[in-house]
């Protein structure tokens, strides 16, 4: 392997409660590379939102919290430059072997990946509440 792989695997952080009998491939590339890669660049993903929200003039903080969801989850599907950028800041991490099957099935796998990526914000959006807070 690689040293560049070995590298990106042993960055990522373990998820114990994830389960891999019966799994279909994607669900198998879903819970042994998206996730991990998903937990460890969460900081990351909480401030690249955190940008997107205040180039957009602050309106998501004036938003109730369905309004907030229902942003988020546009921001994602809608928005195709951001969603492109989200996509490098997870795929980036892939190992060779990773991007060879991710090319296999992209289309699906991008879909598993942008969920991924907006529950894992969907559930951090208390940090955005005190970021606007501390500004």
């Amino acid at each position: 392997m690689p040293v560049r792989d070995t590298y990106l695997i042993n960055l990522r952080p373990q998820i114990s409660s994830i389960q891999f009998e019966n799994s279909t491939q994607e669900e198998l590339f879903q819970n042994k590379t998206l996730r991990p890669i998903i937990k460890l660049q969460k900081n990351l993903l909480v401030s690249v939102f955190s940008h997107y929200f205040k180039k957009h003039k602050y309106i998501f903080y004036t938003l109730s919290i369905e309004k907030k969801l229902d942003y988020i989850e546009n921001a994602v599907h809608k928005d195709m430059k951001f969603r492109n950028s989200l996509k490098g800041i997870i795929i980036g991490h892939f190992t060779l072997k990773e991007h060879q099957q991710y090319m296999e099935n992209s289309s699906a796998l991008n879909k598993r990946m942008m969920t991924l990526v907006k529950e894992s914000i969907k559930s951090n959006i208390m940090l955005f509440e005190k970021e606007y807070v501390s500004e």
